[in-house]
C-alpha cells in the first residue's frame, strides 16, 4: 500500500484550487464540512501555470493530473485568456475518496483476485482466502474515512485534520478492544466501527485554533 505521486500531487492541486475558491468566497473559514457553511459556487478559473508553481511541479504534469480530474467531473477546464481550471463543485461536495478514485487504484477491487492468479486460469485460493477478507475489509475502512473527508475539511490547519484522524483511530481501537474473537471472514465486523466514528465526530468539536 503506497500513495502514488499522482494521487499526492493531484490532491494538492485540488486543494490549491479549493483554497483560492474559499478565499474568494465571503466568510470562508476553512472549517470542517460537518455543520460548516457551504462555499460559493465554482468561481474564476486558476491558470495552470499558477497551480503548477504553487505545488512545485511542472506545468505539463499538473495539466495531466487536472485533465484526469476533469474527466471524472471533479474540475472544469476553462478556455480563453482567463482560462485555467476550477472546481466543478463546492469543496465540501468533493470527497477525498472520489479524488483518489479518479487518480489511482484502490487497495482491493473486484479484479484483485484475477490479477494474482499466478499461472492458473483462476486463483487457487478462490474458495477460501483470508487475504481477500483482509484487503476487502481494509478497503471498507479506508473508504469510510475518505468518503467522509472533503476538500473543505482539508483547507483548514493541519491540527484540525489531525484531530479528525485521531477520532477515527480511537473509535477503531475501542471497537477492537470489545472484540473477544477474530474478525469474521466476510469482513462484517470490520465495518461495525463506522457508526461509532460518525457519532464521535458529531459529538466532538474540532479545534481549529
Amino acid at each position: 500500500m503506497k500513495l502514488t505521486s499522482q494521487e499526492e500531487y493531484g490532491l494538492r492541486c485540488l486543494l490549491s484550487l479549493a483554497r483560492q475558491q474559499d478565499a474568494a468566497s465571503e466568510g470562508g473559514t476553512g472549517a470542517p464540512s460537518n455543520g460548516a457553511e457551504e462555499s460559493a459556487p465554482p468561481g474564476d478559473a486558476v491558470p495552470l501555470v499558477d497551480i503548477a508553481t504553487a505545488e512545485g511541479i511542472s506545468e505539463q504534469y499538473a495539466g495531466k493530473l487536472l485533465r484526469m480530474l476533469a474527466d471524472s467531473g471533479i474540475v472544469e477546464s476553462v478556455r480563453g485568456r482567463s482560462g485555467g481550471f476550477r472546481l466543478a463543485r463546492a469543496p465540501e461536495e468533493i470527497s477525498v475518496a472520489a479524488v483518489l478514485a479518479a487518480l489511482g487504484d484502490q487497495i482491493y477491487e473486484e479484479t484483485t483476485c484475477e490479477r494474482f492468479r499466478g499461472n492458473q486460469p483462476f486463483c487457487i485460493h478462490t474458495n477460501d482466502c483470508s487475504l481477500r477478507s483482509l484487503w476487502s475489509g481494509l478497503q471498507i475502512i479506508v473508504d469510510h474515512v475518505l468518503s467522509r473527508t472533503s476538500l473543505r475539511d482539508l483547507i483548514g490547519r493541519e491540527r484540525t485534520v489531525e484531530q479528525w484522524m485521531q477520532m477515527q483511530i480511537q473509535a477503531l481501537s475501542e471497537l477492537a478492544e470489545r472484540q473477544d474473537s477474530p474478525p469474521s471472514t466476510d469482513g462484517a465486523r470490520m465495518v461495525e466501527w463506522a457508526p461509532t466514528v460518525t457519532a464521535t465526530r458529531a459529538s466532538t468539536k474540532l479545534d481549529d485554533d
